[in-house]
Protein backbone atom coordinates (compact mmCIF):
# COMPACT_ATOMS: atom_id res chain seq x y z
CA UNK A 1 0.00 0.00 0.00
CA UNK A 2 2.83 2.36 0.90
CA UNK A 3 4.60 1.48 -2.35
CA UNK A 4 1.46 2.29 -4.36
CA UNK A 5 0.99 5.57 -2.51
CA UNK A 6 4.63 6.50 -3.13
CA UNK A 7 4.30 5.71 -6.83
CA UNK A 8 1.11 7.75 -7.05
CA UNK A 9 2.76 10.68 -5.28
CA UNK A 10 5.78 10.49 -7.58
CA UNK A 11 3.51 10.47 -10.63
CA UNK A 12 1.63 13.48 -9.31
CA UNK A 13 4.86 15.43 -8.74
CA UNK A 14 6.04 14.55 -12.24
CA UNK A 15 2.72 15.61 -13.77
CA UNK A 16 2.78 18.87 -11.83
CA UNK A 17 6.33 19.61 -12.95
CA UNK A 18 5.37 18.88 -16.53
CA UNK A 19 2.36 21.22 -16.29
CA UNK A 20 4.52 23.95 -14.81
CA UNK A 21 7.11 23.54 -17.58
CA UNK A 22 4.53 23.67 -20.38
CA UNK A 23 4.90 26.73 -22.53
CA UNK A 24 2.22 29.40 -22.48
CA UNK A 25 2.03 31.01 -25.91
CA UNK A 26 1.37 34.72 -25.41
CA UNK A 27 -0.10 36.29 -28.52
CA UNK A 28 1.14 39.78 -29.33
CA UNK A 29 0.19 41.74 -32.44
CA UNK A 30 2.57 41.01 -35.32
CA UNK A 31 2.32 44.66 -36.33
CA UNK A 32 4.63 47.12 -34.49
CA UNK A 33 2.86 49.15 -31.81
CA UNK A 34 5.49 51.29 -30.08
CA UNK A 35 6.12 51.95 -27.27
CA UNK A 36 4.20 48.83 -26.23
CA UNK A 37 5.68 46.19 -28.54
CA UNK A 38 7.83 46.35 -31.65
CA UNK A 39 10.82 44.47 -33.07
CA UNK A 40 14.28 46.02 -32.69
CA UNK A 41 17.01 45.98 -35.34
CA UNK A 42 17.88 42.41 -34.43
CA UNK A 43 14.26 41.28 -34.66
CA UNK A 44 13.76 40.97 -30.90
CA UNK A 45 10.46 42.22 -29.52
CA UNK A 46 10.88 45.12 -27.11
CA UNK A 47 8.67 47.67 -25.39
CA UNK A 48 6.65 48.36 -22.27
CA UNK A 49 4.13 45.58 -22.83
CA UNK A 50 6.85 43.05 -23.66
CA UNK A 51 8.56 43.83 -20.35
CA UNK A 52 5.23 43.61 -18.51
CA UNK A 53 4.55 40.21 -20.07
CA UNK A 54 7.97 38.96 -18.93
CA UNK A 55 7.39 40.29 -15.41
CA UNK A 56 3.85 38.90 -15.10
CA UNK A 57 4.92 35.47 -16.34
CA UNK A 58 7.90 35.39 -13.98
CA UNK A 59 5.74 36.37 -11.00
CA UNK A 60 3.13 33.77 -11.94
CA UNK A 61 5.82 31.13 -12.55
CA UNK A 62 4.66 30.63 -16.13
CA UNK A 63 6.99 29.63 -18.98
CA UNK A 64 5.80 32.14 -21.58
CA UNK A 65 6.84 32.48 -25.20
CA UNK A 66 5.88 35.49 -27.33
CA UNK A 67 3.89 34.50 -30.40
CA UNK A 68 3.39 37.36 -32.91
CA UNK A 69 -0.02 37.05 -34.55
CA UNK A 70 -1.83 39.28 -37.04
CA UNK A 71 -4.08 41.60 -35.04
CA UNK A 72 -7.25 40.96 -37.03
CA UNK A 73 -6.85 37.21 -36.48
CA UNK A 74 -5.63 37.22 -32.90
CA UNK A 75 -8.93 36.26 -31.22
CA UNK A 76 -9.55 33.40 -33.71
CA UNK A 77 -5.98 32.24 -32.99
CA UNK A 78 -6.79 32.13 -29.28
CA UNK A 79 -10.10 30.33 -29.72
CA UNK A 80 -8.52 27.74 -32.05
CA UNK A 81 -5.69 27.15 -29.53
CA UNK A 82 -2.85 28.42 -31.71
CA UNK A 83 -2.05 30.73 -28.80
CA UNK A 84 -2.97 30.50 -25.12
CA UNK A 85 -3.40 34.16 -24.16
CA UNK A 86 -3.49 37.61 -25.74
CA UNK A 87 -1.44 40.43 -24.26
CA UNK A 88 -1.54 42.98 -27.06
CA UNK A 89 -3.11 46.14 -25.66
CA UNK A 90 -6.54 44.55 -26.04
CA UNK A 91 -9.31 46.44 -24.27
CA UNK A 92 -11.75 44.54 -22.08
CA UNK A 93 -15.13 45.01 -23.76
CA UNK A 94 -18.53 43.35 -23.39
CA UNK A 95 -18.46 42.41 -27.07
CA UNK A 96 -15.16 40.56 -26.78
CA UNK A 97 -16.23 38.92 -23.53
CA UNK A 98 -18.92 37.08 -25.45
CA UNK A 99 -16.09 35.13 -27.11
CA UNK A 100 -13.18 35.16 -24.64
CA UNK A 101 -12.44 35.84 -20.98
CA UNK A 102 -10.08 38.47 -19.59
CA UNK A 103 -7.65 38.84 -16.73
CA UNK A 104 -7.71 41.85 -14.46
CA UNK A 105 -6.75 45.17 -16.03
CA UNK A 106 -3.05 45.95 -16.41
CA UNK A 107 -3.38 49.43 -17.92
CA UNK A 108 -5.99 51.99 -18.92
CA UNK A 109 -5.43 55.21 -20.86
CA UNK A 110 -7.66 57.70 -22.72
CA UNK A 111 -8.58 57.61 -26.40
CA UNK A 112 -7.65 60.70 -28.39
CA UNK A 113 -8.07 62.34 -31.75
CA UNK A 114 -4.78 63.48 -33.28
CA UNK A 115 -4.93 65.76 -36.30
CA UNK A 116 -3.04 68.13 -38.57
CA UNK A 117 -1.90 71.28 -36.77
CA UNK A 118 -3.28 73.56 -39.46
CA UNK A 119 -6.81 72.15 -39.38
CA UNK A 120 -9.28 73.24 -36.72
CA UNK A 121 -11.14 70.31 -35.16
CA UNK A 122 -11.94 68.65 -31.87
CA UNK A 123 -12.90 65.16 -30.67
CA UNK A 124 -16.64 65.50 -31.36
CA UNK A 125 -18.87 64.65 -34.32
CA UNK A 126 -19.30 68.37 -34.98
CA UNK A 127 -15.57 69.03 -34.73
CA UNK A 128 -14.77 66.23 -37.18
CA UNK A 129 -17.53 67.06 -39.62
CA UNK A 130 -16.25 66.91 -43.18
CA UNK A 131 -12.85 65.56 -42.11
CA UNK A 132 -11.14 62.32 -43.16
CA UNK A 133 -10.50 60.14 -40.11
CA UNK A 134 -8.22 57.10 -40.14
CA UNK A 135 -8.61 54.14 -37.76
CA UNK A 136 -7.06 50.70 -37.39
CA UNK A 137 -9.31 47.79 -38.37
CA UNK A 138 -10.73 45.39 -35.79
CA UNK A 139 -10.12 47.80 -32.92
CA UNK A 140 -12.29 49.61 -30.41
CA UNK A 141 -11.35 52.79 -32.28
CA UNK A 142 -12.95 51.57 -35.50
CA UNK A 143 -16.11 50.60 -33.61
CA UNK A 144 -16.22 53.92 -31.77
CA UNK A 145 -15.64 55.99 -34.92
CA UNK A 146 -18.31 54.06 -36.82
CA UNK A 147 -20.74 54.65 -33.95
CA UNK A 148 -20.10 58.33 -33.29
CA UNK A 149 -18.33 59.90 -36.28
CA UNK A 150 -19.28 58.03 -39.45
CA UNK A 151 -22.37 60.12 -40.19
CA UNK A 152 -20.32 63.31 -40.46
CA UNK A 153 -16.84 62.02 -41.31
CA UNK A 154 -15.17 60.03 -44.07
CA UNK A 155 -13.63 56.98 -42.39
CA UNK A 156 -10.58 55.19 -43.75
CA UNK A 157 -9.36 51.93 -42.25
CA UNK A 158 -5.81 50.63 -41.96
CA UNK A 159 -4.31 47.27 -41.07
CA UNK A 160 -1.95 48.95 -38.59
CA UNK A 161 -1.91 52.21 -36.64
CA UNK A 162 1.51 52.91 -38.13
CA UNK A 163 -0.04 53.01 -41.62
CA UNK A 164 -2.68 55.46 -40.39
CA UNK A 165 0.05 57.61 -38.85
CA UNK A 166 1.99 57.63 -42.12
CA UNK A 167 -1.05 58.85 -44.04
CA UNK A 168 -1.70 61.47 -41.35
CA UNK A 169 1.88 62.75 -41.61
CA UNK A 170 1.66 62.91 -45.41
CA UNK A 171 -1.67 64.74 -45.35
CA UNK A 172 -3.75 61.95 -46.94
CA UNK A 173 -6.05 62.00 -43.91
CA UNK A 174 -6.93 64.83 -41.54
CA UNK A 175 -6.92 62.92 -38.25
CA UNK A 176 -6.70 59.56 -36.55
CA UNK A 177 -8.23 58.08 -33.42
CA UNK A 178 -6.06 55.89 -31.17
CA UNK A 179 -4.74 55.28 -27.68
CA UNK A 180 -3.20 58.40 -26.16
CA UNK A 181 0.10 56.75 -25.20
CA UNK A 182 0.67 55.22 -28.61
CA UNK A 183 0.02 58.60 -30.19
CA UNK A 184 2.32 60.37 -27.72
CA UNK A 185 5.11 58.18 -29.04
CA UNK A 186 4.25 59.10 -32.64
CA UNK A 187 4.08 62.82 -31.86
CA UNK A 188 7.67 62.74 -30.56
CA UNK A 189 8.96 61.62 -33.97
CA UNK A 190 9.93 63.86 -36.88
CA UNK A 191 6.89 62.62 -38.81
CA UNK A 192 4.66 63.44 -35.85
CA UNK A 193 5.72 67.09 -35.86
CA UNK A 194 2.86 67.65 -38.32
CA UNK A 195 0.23 67.00 -35.78
CA UNK A 196 -1.20 67.51 -32.30
CA UNK A 197 -3.79 66.07 -29.94
CA UNK A 198 -7.14 67.64 -30.75
CA UNK A 199 -8.97 66.20 -27.76
CA UNK A 200 -10.08 63.14 -25.82
CA UNK A 201 -13.19 61.35 -27.09
CA UNK A 202 -16.22 61.06 -24.82
CA UNK A 203 -16.00 57.89 -22.75
CA UNK A 204 -18.21 54.97 -23.76
CA UNK A 205 -17.16 51.96 -21.69
CA UNK A 206 -19.40 49.63 -23.69
CA UNK A 207 -17.18 50.30 -26.73
CA UNK A 208 -13.86 51.52 -25.33
CA UNK A 209 -13.85 49.01 -22.51
CA UNK A 210 -12.68 49.00 -18.92
CA UNK A 211 -8.96 48.99 -19.55
CA UNK A 212 -6.56 46.51 -21.10
CA UNK A 213 -6.36 42.91 -19.91
CA UNK A 214 -4.98 39.55 -21.00
CA UNK A 215 -7.43 37.58 -23.10
CA UNK A 216 -7.80 33.84 -22.45
CA UNK A 217 -10.12 31.13 -23.78
CA UNK A 218 -13.53 30.79 -22.19
CA UNK A 219 -13.26 28.52 -19.19
CA UNK A 220 -9.45 28.65 -18.91
CA UNK A 221 -9.73 29.81 -15.32
CA UNK A 222 -6.38 28.33 -14.26
CA UNK A 223 -4.43 30.52 -16.70
CA UNK A 224 -6.61 33.57 -16.06
CA UNK A 225 -6.08 33.27 -12.31
CA UNK A 226 -2.34 32.72 -12.77
CA UNK A 227 -2.09 35.89 -14.86
CA UNK A 228 -4.14 37.76 -12.25
CA UNK A 229 -1.65 36.63 -9.58
CA UNK A 230 1.23 37.83 -11.72
CA UNK A 231 -0.39 41.22 -12.37
CA UNK A 232 -1.18 41.70 -8.68
CA UNK A 233 2.35 40.70 -7.67
CA UNK A 234 4.15 43.19 -9.94
CA UNK A 235 1.78 45.97 -8.91
CA UNK A 236 2.48 45.23 -5.25
CA UNK A 237 6.26 44.76 -5.35
CA UNK A 238 6.99 47.83 -7.48
CA UNK A 239 8.06 46.00 -10.65
CA UNK A 240 5.17 47.51 -12.61
CA UNK A 241 6.17 51.05 -11.70
CA UNK A 242 9.85 50.33 -12.29
CA UNK A 243 9.08 49.27 -15.86
CA UNK A 244 6.55 52.06 -16.48
CA UNK A 245 8.82 54.98 -15.52
CA UNK A 246 11.28 53.93 -18.22
CA UNK A 247 8.63 54.53 -20.87
CA UNK A 248 6.08 57.05 -19.58
CA UNK A 249 6.09 60.26 -17.58
CA UNK A 250 2.89 59.42 -15.70
CA UNK A 251 1.06 56.38 -14.36
CA UNK A 252 -0.87 54.40 -16.97
CA UNK A 253 -2.64 51.95 -14.68
CA UNK A 254 -5.77 54.13 -14.57
CA UNK A 255 -8.41 54.61 -11.92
Amino acid sequence: MKTFALMAATALVAATAMAQAEEVRIGIAAEPYPPFASPDAAGNWVGWEVEIIDAVCAAAELDCVLTPTAWDGIIPALVSERIDAIMASMSITADRMQTIDFSDRYYNTPTVIVGQKGIEMDATPEGLSGKVLGVQVSTIHQTYAQTYFEAATELRTYQTQDEANQDLASGRIDATQADSLAMDDFLKTDAGACCEVKGTVAQDEAILGAGVGAGVRKGDDALREALNRGIAAILEDGTYEEITVRYFATSIYGN
